[in-house]
């Protein structure tokens, strides 16, 4: 199997890994808690971010490559960007996550009150 035969997503915490031709999960590696991945594929890696930390993976095996905690960036959302990467954009995707925390944020205060 080839890195282009997989289609990789972020969900929930983690990556998974998917045939390209049947949809069959090939593997799942969790990150951290459970909160919004971004991910990209370059040079045979998969970079990952989660919980303001990012993740390098194999992106056969889905095993951890390396991984930085981004000390003293706290746990928000995270980017990334990469000669490989710079056509594409998550802005959409990361308004939406951020819409739906405050979203739930209003919720929780207006339950409380």
């Amino acid at each position: 199997m080839k890195t282009s035969d997989l289609v990789f997503v972020g969900i929930k915490g983690s990556v998974v890994a998917l045939d390209r031709t049947s949809g069959q999960q090939v593997w799942v590696t969790h990150l951290k808690g459970s909160d919004f991945v971004n991910v990209v594929v370059q040079n045979d890696t998969v970079l990952a971010t989660c919980y303001g930390e990012l993740f390098c993976l194999d992106p056969l095996t889905g095993t951890g490559l390396w991984q930085n905690p981004l000390k003293g960036f706290g746990i928000g959302l995270a980017t990334i960007a990469t000669a490989g990467s710079l056509g594409s954009s998550n802005a959409p995707l990361l308004a939406a996550k951020r819409r739906r925390d405050e979203e739930s944020a209003a919720a929780a205060t207006a339950a409380t009150a």
